[in-house]
């Protein structure tokens, strides 16, 4: 069989990312999946850093798509957001036809446990998948400044690669479930790492946010490319003279929030900083506290009777 053939018969990798189709994080993976030499690899993901924006999709306008020189992958810069990127991706309109077997967004810099989820564009591109019922996993690796170094993002892909690999095959097989995608972060001490840990998801977030007035234009929050500085932002930003009815803020952190409850050993950031790689399959629907449903039965059976004119109706 010809290398035309083989290619042809390879499982297909979307790769797409929230950092961006320059970060380091993307190119690392995309690399290693290239080198194993056994997939076709395909990559649409966004032209800029794009984190923390969540499951935002473009309604309003069209998104350009341009040719990026990734190699041995085919690869488009796209002036959308993680969620548009794995949409377009899987949609078989970007690749002439094509619709990869699995999405794979990341290596994501900066974990993405507990309520971080919620934020993260890297884990609503995997999200985004999943609902038109391609597998996917999302990937990120537990960045901390002034301690990793973007060596580590590649030893991240490294270590991802086995799982990959092991799920390529279950879905190959017919074998790979179908309920949920997955979410996998890799912890800071990437090198030394204790293995692979299924998780469920905590309640874990990094920081308190409030806001505060300012006379700059910075970013809110840092990017990849700034992760690993200790720069004063402000420092070198624009100053401005708001309008009197036009005023700047921006977020700052007020307080460093406590992780999950001791003891909880299955959690996912507890796990991340003991030093496991986190595996936590996730579902788009919420999940809903058991206690909650037969109070708002008996809250709702009361306005039912409000309504009917068989109780008081003061306040």
């Amino acid at each position: 069989m010809d290398s035309t053939a083989v290619a042809a018969q390879a499982p297909v990798l979307l790769v797409t990312n929230d950092d961006g189709i320059d970060a380091p994080g993307l190119r690392f993976l995309v690399d290693q999946l290239v080198a194993a030499r056994c997939y076709r690899v395909l990559v649409c993901a966004p032209d800029s850093d794009n984190s923390g924006v969540s499951h935002c999709i473009t309604l309003r306008h069209a998104v350009s798509c341009t040719r990026v020189d990734i190699s041995g992958a085919t690869a488009f810069g796209v002036s959308g957001t993680p969620a548009d990127c794995a949409s377009l991706g899987i949609s078989g309109m970007l690749f002439d036809g094509v619709v990869p077997d699995l999405v794979l967004s990341g290596i994501n810099i900066g974990n993405n446990c507990g309520y971080h989820i919620i934020y993260s564009g890297t884990v609503a591109a995997a999200r985004e998948a999943f609902l038109y019922g391609i597998p996917a996993i999302a990937m990120s690796y537990d960045w901390v400044a002034g301690q990793s170094r973007v060596n580590d993002l590649k030893v991240s892909a490294e270590v991802c690669v086995p799982l990959i690999n092991n799920i390529v095959t279950e879905i190959k097989n017919g074998t790979y479930p179908q309920g949920s995608f997955l979410n996998v972060d890799v912890p800071t001490n990437v090198a030394h790492h204790k293995g692979y840990k299924i998780t469920t998801q905590g309640k874990y977030m990094a920081a308190r946010i409030s806001w505060k007035q300012t006379v700059y234009k910075k970013p809110a929050v840092e990017s990849y490319q700034t992760a690993n500085t200790d720069v004063d932002g402000e420092k070198d930003s624009e100053l401005v003279t708001p309008a009197e009815n036009n005023l700047l803020f921006k977020r700052v952190i007020v307080g460093r929030n406590s992780d999950e409850v001791e003891g909880e050993q299955d959690m996912d950031h507890k796990s991340l900083v003991d030093g496991y790689i986190t595996v936590t399959p996730l579902s788009p629907l919420s999940r809903t506290d058991p206690d909650v449903i037969p109070y708002l039965k008996a809250s709702v059976s009361r306005l039912d009777a409000y309504q009917d004119g068989q109780t008081d109706r003061t306040c």
